[in-house]
């Protein structure tokens, strides 16, 4: 099933509303436990991560976000095609996975949109949950 998002188009003079594909974009949602000690060395590596993902094209998102007490961080990737996140895991895994993997555990990693057979490949060695769309729309 496809569905669709919404974008203004001008017509004359006025505006409406056309109905268009989601498209490609695949997003995902990672819960970590951060390990005894590490929270320090971890946002300082989440700063590395962060500047050298702002080059990557097709990133639309890269979010960190991290409980009161230190323990939990959850991330929020989003990007343009499954082409565009196959590039983006493979840069990371060269340049931070291991230094990532042992400063954090990870309990959960929910994926969003339609993945291609090449992402999910990447994606299943995470344990990954795959969540198809069901509704709603993008802008």
């Amino acid at each position: 099933m496809r569905l669709s998002r919404q974008r203004w188009r001008r017509t004359g003079r006025r505006q409406t509303r056309e109905r268009r594909p989601m498209g490609e974009q695949v997003a995902w949602h990672v819960e970590l436990v951060v390990k005894p000690g590490a929270l320090e060395d971890l946002q300082a590596l989440t700063g590395e991560m962060v500047e050298a993902t702002q080059r990557e094209p097709g990133v639309l998102s890269y979010e960190r976000f991290v409980s009161a007490d230190g323990l939990v961080v959850h991330l929020y990737e989003r990007y343009t095609d499954s082409a565009a996140a196959v590039a983006h895991l493979r840069t990371f895994g060269r340049q931070f996975g291991d230094r990532f993997v042992g400063l954090v555990d990870r309990t959960r990693f929910t994926v969003y949109g339609t993945p291609s057979a090449e992402l999910r490949g990447i994606l299943d060695g995470f344990g990954a949950i795959y969540m198809a769309p069901f509704g709603g729309f993008v802008r």
